[in-house]
């Protein structure tokens, strides 16, 4: 009887009452709750846990959409190179960059080097619950798997943009210092609560940290790699290039959906209190609506502009609408969100084509998606969020961007000065399996 009560209450509810909830942060004790210190550490290591292969899921995600949206005779080498990008994530954020990210050695410059140069270091094994209080927040190991799962997803975003002309070992170099030591630094900055953070950068799950900084490095690579052969033509006008497979494309949407509510969710750091719970819930509502915004912006903004509802639009719409909540997911109401992701999807459809005048070649669209989302998301925190100053917003993305962009280019221009980044003309008619991989992932209609 309870049950059915609560639920004819809550349907009967309007949308206009969610922004009034409260947040964790304004929670006062709840009557009759004594959480253990044990109990809290248990919690807040199983989010970072569950939220980690949530977030690690999206590699799945942005290898079906990357393998999508190329040509058929691409696809391969998008595959070796997403499970590849990963694997030298995972080895060299452990190597480097993770204590590079968080203070804890004493070789550091504050505020700027958070860390030592030199593997992490997780807790002994078989940490007990009497080893709570030396520990007290969660485990290093949950904390480690979290975070390395965020510095990866920055390198997939790499991927996309410079796929079809790109050669694999260089590409492959590039993701060791992204991940090593680009993208820990400046993350150290906010989440190791280096400069930016004692200013009052608010950014929640990394609009700016992760999904900027992913953009700035790709549009650096495609600058300096160039547009793939035939993109545009002598009058300047671009040559649609279609994917090979749209139903892997929305398949690789659909996961990359799923995996956010790990990465915006997560990103709370806590679940051992009733309000946190509470604020993960909500942090889950507001992601999902502003995907739906953005895809739903995208649809109708397609139809009006081509007469026709265009897929690859509404696909990133959705991780526009995504990628623009992320800087604040918690304090919007899910109207707000909402119109939060449809700004994004929006800026999405007018960003591609954008780009096409500029001669700027990002085979899936990353570099609107993640940069310029990015940058809006990061931006949009001022809107909900009573905490955040204009200025400082601004100030850090210039800043994280400044870097990111003066970082990338030095080791660009290196690898393109001593190896070559790009493969040959030959090479990328061809297409990239065979030249680069041997292999096809479509053999059956290959000719000859």
């Amino acid at each position: 009887m309870k049950r059915t009560t609560f639920f004819t209450l809550a349907a009967a509810a309007p949308v206009a009452l969610l922004p009034t909830l409260g947040l964790a942060q304004d929670a006062g004790p709840v009557a009759g709750v004594n959480a253990s210190t044990d109990m809290v550490f248990i919690m807040n290591s199983l989010l970072f846990l569950v939220g980690g292969f949530l977030v690690f899921f999206m590699a799945a995600g942005f290898a079906m959409l990357e393998g999508g949206l190329v040509r058929s005779k691409n696809v391969t080498m998008q595959m070796t190179k997403n499970i590849a990008l990963f694997s030298l994530a995972s080895i060299f954020y452990y190597l480097i960059g993770y204590n590079l990210m968080y203070p804890l050695g004493t070789w550091a410059v504050e505020g700027v080097f958070s860390g030592v140069w030199g593997p992490g270091v997780l807790e002994a094994v078989g940490v007990t619950a009497d080893a709570a209080d030396d520990y007290s927040y969660a485990t290093t190991g949950s904390d480690f798997f979290f975070q390395l799962m965020f510095c990866a997803a920055t390198a997939s975003i790499v991927s996309g943009a410079l796929a079809e002309r790109i050669k694999l070992w260089p590409f492959l170099a590039f993701t060791i210092v992204l991940t090593a030591v680009i993208y820990p630094i400046q993350a150290s900055w906010k989440w190791g609560g280096g400069f930016l953070d004692a200013m009052g950068f608010l950014d929640f799950a990394g609009s700016t940290v992760v999904h900027s900084v992913g953009g700035w490095a790709a549009l650096v690579g495609a600058l300096i790699l160039g547009p793939r052969i035939g993109k545009y033509n002598k009058e300047g006008r671009t040559v649609p290039i279609p994917g090979s497979n749209l139903t892997l494309a929305t398949l690789g949407t659909f996961i990359l959906w799923l995996g956010w509510f790990g990465f915006n969710g997560g990103s709370q750091l806590a679940m051992g209190t009733v309000g946190d719970v509470a604020d993960v819930s909500r942090i889950f509502a507001n992601t999902n609506t502003a995907a739906a915004g953005g895809a739903i912006a995208a649809l109708i903004l397609t139809q009006l502009l081509y007469k026709k509802p265009d897929l690859t639009m509404v696909l990133n719409g959705a991780l526009a609408g995504l990628v623009s909540i992320t800087a604040e997911p918690l304090t919007p109401s899910l109207g707000a969100a909402t119109l939060i992701g449809a700004v994004g999807g929006v800026i999405v459809v007018f960003a591609v084509p954008f780009l096409d005048k500029l001669k700027i070649d990002d085979v899936v669209g990353a570099i609107p998606v993640h940069l310029f989302c990015g940058i809006w998301g990061t931006i949009a925190v001022v809107l909900t969020n009573g905490d955040a100053s204009l200025g400082t917003q601004l100030y850090s993305i210039f800043v994280v961007g400044a870097f990111t962009v003066i970082a990338s280019g030095i080791v660009w221009f290196i690898l393109k000065a001593v190896v070559g980044i790009r493969v040959s003309e030959e090479d990328e008619i061809r297409g990239l399996d065979m030249s680069e991989m041997g292999m096809e992932a479509y053999p059956e209609f290959s000719k000859g």
